[in-house]
């Protein structure tokens, strides 16, 4: 197959495209920043007519949750404009387009995992323009919904506790946000499946193993070695100074339509984190 891969650069889109490399029989194209601007129409178009892609996994978005806020034009041009445009590309050559979208649709504020056919509720800008990205998706192509993504590549929040563990003594994190951590080597899997198979619908692509961010953390420091007991636990309305953005409480996408699928369920979050965590300290 022909596959655009839109933030190829990312840590999500830097997986995708290493998968699809490895697997040898795919022509894969990778568009983003600075060569690529997807928000500029005629650029898209011109892109996506003359590589004549079979499918688009189209994960670039503006996800900068907090700065979003402050440039909300900015994440709409970025989040629902470029997505129109990539959209627009690919209807004109029957391209299959993947959507990475996000657990922020939701207002986190339902007593049980999100499922695919839950209604959304977004209290945030970022979580509006994605879900108006999830708008410009036509029926027969896919939505994958994941959360808390991290991974080898890009900035994230693994390497950033790596880092921290390193400087202070302890760390707090609040106890009372809780979603599945996602691991960009898993979620591209997820995300390739869907573009290659031409999967239409709305799923939930995540790890399993649904924590709190402070469970997080400890997992991180256990998996490096770390006492996890230096992680104390604190509340959002402690957090000094606020964010921003508002946080969905509950996070956890339940990955509902997938099984009804038949596709293999994702992993245990923490085997990947144990890989991803070796595999940094071994640099």
């Amino acid at each position: 197959m022909r596959i655009v891969v839109t933030g190829a650069n990312g840590q999500l889109g830097t997986e995708v495209v290493q998968l699809l490399d490895a697997a040898g029989h795919h022509e894969v194209l990778g568009l983003d920043l600075p060569d690529h601007d997807l928000t500029d129409r005629d650029h898209v178009l011109g892109v996506l007519t003359s590589f004549e892609p079979d499918a688009v996994i189209h994960g670039a978005a503006f996800t900068a949750v907090d700065a979003c806020e402050e440039q909300v034009e900015t994440a709409y041009r970025v989040n629902c404009g470029a997505t129109r445009f990539v959209a627009d590309g690919a209807r004109r050559v029957g391209a299959h387009v993947v959507y990475v979208s996000t657990d922020y649709v939701f207002d986190g504020t339902k007593d049980t995992p999100y499922v695919e056919w839950d209604r959304p509720n977004p209290r945030s800008v970022y979580g509006r323009t994605k879900l108006g990205g999830e708008m410009e998706i036509d029926p027969g192509w896919s939505i994958a919904r994941t959360s808390w993504v991290c991974g080898y590549h890009g900035a994230n929040m693994v390497k950033t506790l790596l880092r921290l563990a390193e400087e202070r003594d302890t760390l707090s994190f609040v106890d009372d946000q809780i979603g599945h951590p996602t691991f960009a080597g898993d979620l591209a899997q997820m995300v390739v499946k869907l573009a290659v198979e031409r999967v239409p619908g709305t799923f939930h692509t995540t790890n399993q193993g649904a924590v709190s961010w402070w469970e997080f953390a400890r997992a991180v420091f256990s998996a490096a070695g770390h006492d996890p007991d230096r992680i104390l636990p604190i509340s959002t309305d402690q957090l000094d100074p606020p964010r921003p953005a508002p946080r969905p409480a509950n996070s956890v996408l339940d990955g509902l339509a997938w099984r009804l699928h038949g596709f293999e369920p994702s992993r245990d979050f923490r085997e990947p984190l144990a890989e991803v965590v070796a595999r940094l300290q071994a640099d």
